[in-house]
């Protein structure tokens, strides 16, 4: 039996059988309709991540249109114009959750995704092409080079817009820590490495993507029975 194999039969098993397992699964965008998505676009959930990191999901989704009236509906062409003092004077808005410090995070992402368009023609080019057997260093990279982008912040924006990549939830981090792939923390680069082998190892066995596996690695363990 492959480690696939166990571990997918634990998580019908506790999900009521491979039927409802398969109805839980999610699919990640192919290539052509990621590079579909508009540049502003991942700035808008860049932003939107790294405002719910630490807040309630839903106070962030509700302020939502009022940061998109107040920050152009994120267009990256328009906000590249935006002076230091204007973000600081738009931070106070009361149509967004005032945040000085991450309102900043915008200035930063935009500049981020200007400078990959001036290599790569569009940013969501550069995602649609970065492989999926790396996706950590897709991570690392949006670390480096972005604000308040590392942790589970980029890897849960990059889902969101529709990237196949596995994410480290707590149930995930269970199953890394019971196999034995892991030890210590879980964002060292050493744990990052040996995670991302790790799928590559169940997709080599199932085929499938790193999204459903991530789903089916998830549910084989926690509270979250049926």
């Amino acid at each position: 039996m492959t480690l696939f194999e166990k571990i997918y039969q634990r998580a019908a098993q506790r999900k009521g059988g491979e039927a409802q397992l398969a109805l839980r699964l999610t699919k990640p965008l192919e290539a052509k309709q990621l590079l579909s998505l508009s540049d502003d676009a991942w700035l808008d959930e860049f932003t939107r991540k790294v405002f719910q990191s630490g807040f309630y999901w839903s106070v962030v989704d509700n302020k939502w249109p009022g940061f998109r009236e107040v920050f152009w509906d994120f267009s990256i062409e328009k906000l590249l114009m935006m002076s230091p003092e204007m973000y600081e004077q738009r931070s106070q808005d009361e149509r967004i959750i005032r945040n000085a410090k991450k309102v900043k995070s915008i200035a930063h992402n935009c500049q981020m995704i200007f400078e990959v368009q001036q290599q790569h023609g569009s940013f969501s080019q550069f995602i649609a092409d970065w492989p999926e057997n790396d996706i950590v260093g897709l991570w690392l990279y949006l670390k480096k080079h972005g604000d308040r982008l590392g942790g589970n912040t980029g890897p849960y924006a990059l889902r969101m817009m529709g990237k196949d990549t596995f994410l480290l939830s707590k149930d995930v981090e269970t199953v890394l820590r019971s196999e034995e792939i892991i030890e210590g923390g879980l964002q060292s680069k050493k744990s990052l490495t040996a995670a991302q082998h790790f799928f590559n190892e169940l997709q080599q066995q199932s085929g499938l993507s790193l999204q459903e596996l991530s789903q089916i690695v998830s549910m084989s363990v926690g509270e979250n029975v049926r």
